[in-house]
Formats: C-alpha cells, structure tokens, sequence
C-alpha cells in the first residue's frame, strides 16, 4: 500500500483528495499547508506528495524542494490552479514529477499517480538501460513495440531477401511508406535506386510518362527522350503508392510490366526491359475494389503476392510514447532547440486521443508543439490536439471504455466542462454569452462553473 502525502490549504480540495485516494486503496496523510507537510515528512516516509502550488508562507515549491533533500525517492506532484510555463518548468527543474491544473481529470490523476508509483526508486542507470531498450524497439526508420509493429517487423525481415511483389494496406498515415523503404534497404537490392512515385497524386495524362517515359516527338513539347521511373529504378525497388487510384488503362500497362518485366516508352517501338522490385500501397479496400470492377482482377493478385498490414495508431497505443520520444528529439535538432522531454499529464492526453489521422498526425502534433515551446518541456497547455484532423467527436468524446469500465459521472463532468470551456473562449470569457450558446440560464453557468471549479 503506496504512502500518499496531501497537502493543499483549500479544505474542499484536500478532503476530495484524500477520499479519492483511500477509495483508490492508498494510506492517505494529509496537511493543511506547507509548514504542516515539511513537519510530516522529517517524520514519516512518503511515496509520494500531492500539493498545492500557492500556499501562504511555506508554498508547494518549497515543499518540493525540502521533500527532494529529505527522501530524494519520493515522487512530487504539483497541483494549481495558476499555471503557466515559468510554475512548471521551475517545478520539474526542482525534481517534480509533473503537475496538473486544478480542474483536472479525475482519471488522469489516478494515471498519473499510479505512474509516478511505478517509476518510484528508477536509478539514472536503470533509466538509461530503458533507454536503450526503447531504441532496440524499432526497424529502419518505423518505431514501436506493439504486437502489431513486431508482427510488421517480422514480416518484411523475411521478404526482405526476396523479389516477391509486396502489398501495403493501412490507412493514411500509418507509415507504409517506412515499410516500403525498411524492405528495401534490408534486401540485396539496397545499393540500387528506391524510386517512389504518389498514383493519386499526379494527372492521369502526365502519369504515363513519368511510369514508362517517352520518346522525342512523341507529343508537343516531347524535345528529347526521357526514360520512365521503372528504368530509373532498374536493379532497385519502385514504390508505387496509393495503387487504387491507378487507372485502368496504365493498370494494363503496369501488367505486362509485373508479368513480362517489359514495357514500351510512349511514341516507342521497342521493349525496354528491366529488372525491378514492385512494392505498392493503399488505404483502400483493393479486394473490394476488384469486386466492384474498379481494379483489374489479375493484376491485383500479382501485386499482393506478400500482403502486409499496418495497425493504425489508435490500436497500438503502447507505441504513442516511443514516437513521442522520437518526434521531439528529431524536431529539437531541427529547430535548434533543447526540449528533452515531455510532460507525463501531457502525453497521457495523446495518450487518450484516438489520432484519425495516426503517426502522420502525432508528428504534426509534436512538431507544432516544439516550434512554440519555450521551456525546455513539452507542457499541457502547449500540446494543441484539437483541430489536429479530428472531428469534435473525437476530441470532446475521446473516452476509452477499459476492460475495468469508466465512470459515466466523472466522464458527463469531463465533457461538461469542455464544452462550457469551448463556450466561454469563443465569447472572450463572456459568461452572458456563453450561457446564451450554451442555452442555459446564467444562473445555471455560473453553478456549473463552481461545480467543476473552472
């Protein structure tokens, strides 16, 4: 049973606290401020602290620092109602764990908590050998140690050494196109070209010459001959992505070339032959597709000779801190900037968002972050999830119902408290109006608002 330490000179709060964490199955001892708390702690050993930050006299920095000399093993968690930038950063400088804003989560407390029990006593080295294990998770340049990325591993570590075409399915973002290059680079043709060409991204017009090239003459402004992407990556790999968006007469084209190796530039009369590894990509259903009529049949089959499948995001949720880790180190360098880490309340609401648009989205997340951080951490109020690709859904209902289920209450006041937050920026703080957006009375609001203590 974790020893808690409460300190907060706001009765309510400190109560509410304590009555939460003996429910949670904690010896709870509490302080009412923060003469009271350094008095406990040269007496008893705490696991870990939770306090205010503005305290009269003795305030929570204060109790940190002391609490840090006294029993360097206990974890600190700063809680405020004042937050800002400079109250975190000189919080985690000072040691804390993390902090939090007052109108936090219960939930996320709770996480919070119980991950700052579990790296309890982690020495610096052990830290480092974590580290180490953590960059041993990952393949070329794809990161994750979620079943679903070890079952992606394992797979292109044995088609690597073959020349069997490979098909790539999983929803944009996913990274498909780190797959295709981890193939090629662990495979004898790693010396060679690796030429990616987007099939839905160019003119079906001009898409023809860039696949199998032309020669001089062959149309207006065709000055000289010009070879096509499979001669450029002859002896290599060529990538074609988004393959559904092909259409049908180049898929004809992309046949022979798949079954004979052989194909004719436009306005030519002779084969050119090459010897190339075809890997290709979608997020769509080809299958499906080929159902409909929409893609050839038969070239369809000689495409998915190895099929590989990546998991989308939101189903490998063990992998968001590793990429995490990855994003703010590479967007650190770039940018010239020294954030070494993220906050753990602040990568537990990535941590709780589902990311329509996956790893592609948690990068643009990340390096938005960087680029206007101005402390050496990734802070909370500085991670801009919404208006990221998600829908509104998707960033106010963003609950995950466990195996050990959820509180319909504590997740009714979460979503309340968001959507009157919404109200009350779109008015500039004017509750009048947020009330008359929100169509409820001022009165209703204003209880609302003491409630959930916003």
């Amino acid at each position: 049973m974790a020893k808690i330490l409460v300190v907060d000179d706001d009765p309510s709060m400190r109560e509410f606290l304590e009555i939460l964490l003996t429910t949670e199955g904690y010896e709870v001892t509490s302080a009412s401020g923060g003469k009271e708390a350094l008095g406990l702690c040269k007496k008893h050993k705490f696991d870990l602290a939770i306090t205010d930050l503005k305290m009269p006299k003795v305030d929570g920095i204060d109790v940190l620092k002391t609490i840090r000399e006294i029993s360097p093993e206990t974890m600190v968690i700063l809680i405020t109602a004042f937050a800002s930038g400079e109250t975190a950063i000189a919080a985690m400088k000072e040691g804390a764990y993390d902090y939090l804003e007052k109108n936090f989560d219960v939930e996320d407390l709770k996480a919070v908590i119980k991950d700052a029990l579990s790296k309890k006593g982690v020495k610096e080295e052990d830290a480092v050998f974590m580290k180490d294990v953590e960059d041993a998770l990952s393949f070329g340049d794809m990161i994750g140690k979620s079943k679903g990325m070890l079952k992606v591993y394992s797979l292109v570590k044995k088609v690597a050494d073959t020349t069997a075409n490979v098909l790539i399915t999983g929803e944009s973002g996913t990274g498909k196109e780190l797959v295709a290059r981890a193939i090629h680079e662990n495979s004898p043709r790693k010396d060679k070209s690796f030429v990616v060409i987007n099939c839905g991204g160019i003119p079906e017009n001009l898409l023809e010459s860039e696949l199998f090239g032309y020669m001089k003459g062959a149309f207006s402004g065709a000055h000289a001959d010009k070879p096509g992407l499979f001669e450029v990556a002859h002896m290599g790999t060529i990538f074609l992505d988004e393959i559904g968006e092909l259409p049908p007469f180049l898929q004809v084209k992309l046949l022979r070339v798949v079954q004979e190796k052989t194909f004719r530039r436009i306005g030519g009369t002779e084969d050119v032959k090459v010897d190339v590894r075809i890997i290709s990509a979608t997020n769509q259903d080809l299958a499906q597709k080929v159902k409909n009529g929409g893609f050839r049949e038969d070239l369809y089959y000689r495409l998915n000779v190895i099929p590989v499948e990546i998991p989308p995001l939101r189903e490998r949720n063990e992998d968001i801190p590793l990429l995490t880790n990855y994003f703010i180190e590479k967007y650190s360098k770039e940018f010239g900037k020294e954030i070494k880490k993220i906050s753990p309340y602040a990568l537990m609401l990535l941590m709780k968002y589902r990311f329509p648009g996956n790893v592609r989205e948690l990068e643009n997340i990340i390096e938005r972050s960087v680029a206007l951080e101005t402390t050496n951490i990734i802070l909370p109020e500085n991670l801009v999830i919404s208006g990221t690709g998600g829908s509104d859904e998707d960033t106010v209902l963003n609950a995950v119902i466990s195996e050990e289920g959820i509180s319909l209450n504590e997740e009714l006041a979460r979503i309340e408290g968001l959507l009157i937050k919404k109200a009350l920026q779109k008015t500039n703080g004017s509750k009048t109006k947020a009330a008359r957006l929100l169509n409820i009375s001022f009165d209703s609001l204003r209880y609302r608002l003491e409630k959930l203590d916003i």
